[in-house]
């Protein structure tokens, strides 16, 4: 079988749209026909160079949403024409980190970025000219059709629009349960939020969801900082100066409870900045990804250490991905998460470029390429 997608040749390099060999399933695993793919930072980070593909080509994509069209042998717990949303990381539910509710950590993690089975590092489900193809994060949602394992698929109410629901496999929950869960956002809390985009917004909803009395949303952006107004947060800055006095003249100088740093490309400034933003005893969670070849940071010792903050890193919200994501969408339904506006943006596959032009020129919250 034939598929169109997008792949990256080399890094740094663009994506480019090509014609592609795909395997059927074997025994644990699904295709599926796509509906939607979210255009992540992530993705991007492979692009530019910033993160090292295990293979190259490699096509692109983790965040998505579709169909069941052919189930492999032997597995169990899907059917054709179920609803699904890939999760970015794979649950193996047998690992020490699954039996202890940290899903997020998964041991099948660790092969994300191999672009292979992750129990097979030699076998993929892509082809191109008869060379391997590899998938970012085992799915590459950038194709009209893919191949990946039942441990990345979740099963979904099918009333619910996949271009929507594909929202809540990477973007949704990483910024929702950053405040929620790895922040602790307390009723009451002051929180500074740095950086709206497609984590960041909903960073901002996770912080008012759990009853901050003020959200602080940072962007130079003023579409961002707008949106963000709309979404739950009280106030919004350009800086994160300004947000750090503006954190203190509300808590009688001491700073905000959390910063949240959500930026695109995160650097060791980034953090630094968010950690001297909050007060004694306050968390600053680092969610966006940088450049994995730089080491160095800017982090002040004797404030984390005789201040007693937390430095807290956050992959995927410390969601677990088969509670939380259908608990997202039950939100959505209840009017209780706001999805819909996050969409800035829907693209064919043929305008991902472009998508990727507007999502690092500020133009989007988050794009959405959808597919026929």
């Amino acid at each position: 079988m034939l598929t169109r997608g997008a792949v990256l040749r080399q890094t740094p390099g663009a994506y480019e749209i090509v014609e592609l060999d795909i395997e059927d399933p074997r025994p644990g695993e699904i295709r599926v026909k796509m509906a939607a793919a979210g255009l992540c930072h992530s993705d991007d980070h492979f692009a530019v160079g910033t993160q090292t593909p295990g293979i190259l080509p490699l096509a692109g994509g983790h965040e998505g949403a579709g169909v069941v069209e052919a189930v492999g042998p032997g597995t169990k717990g899907f059917a054709e024409g179920d609803h699904v949303v890939f999760s970015f990381l794979p649950v193996c539910g047998r690992c020490r980190w699954c039996a202890h509710g940290h899903q997020n950590l998964c041991d099948l993690g660790a092969f994300l970025a191999t672009g292979a089975r992750f129990d097979d590092p030699t076998s993929y489900r892509l082809s191109l000219d008869g060379a391997p193809v590899g998938q970012l994060a085992g799915l590459g949602t950038f194709c009209e059709y893919t191949t990946v394992s039942a441990v990345s698929a979740i099963k979904i109410d099918p009333s619910i629009p996949l271009d929507i629901a594909c929202l809540t496999g990477c973007g949704v929950g990483t910024g929702w349960g950053a405040a929620v869960n790895s922040a602790e956002v307390k009723p009451g809390h002051v929180v500074i939020v740095m950086g709206i985009g497609g984590i960041g917004i909903n960073a901002v909803q996770g912080a008012a969801h759990a009853g901050a009395a003020a959200v602080i949303a940072v962007d130079p952006v003023p579409f961002k900082r707008n949106s963000a107004l709309k979404l739950g947060a009280t106030h919004a800055v350009a800086d994160i100066e300004e947000a750090a006095e503006l954190a203190r003249s509300m808590t009688n100088g001491q700073g905000a409870d959390s910063a949240i740093v959500t930026v695109g490309i995160t650097t060791g400034r980034h953090v630094g900045q968010a950690l001297s933003a909050v007060r004694k005893a306050g968390t600053c969670v680092a969610v966006g990804l940088g450049d994995a070849t730089v080491g160095a940071g800017d982090i002040n010792l004797h404030e984390l250490t005789l201040y007693q903050k937390r430095l807290q890193g956050s992959l995927f919200g410390a969601s677990s991905p088969t509670a939380d994501i259908p608990a997202q969408l039950a939100m959505y339904q209840q009017g209780s998460l706001k999805l819909d506006e996050l969409v800035t943006t829907r693209y064919s596959l043929d305008d991902i470029t472009q998508g990727f032009a507007d999502m690092n020129a500020g133009r989007n919250l988050r794009g959405v390429v959808v597919y026929d």
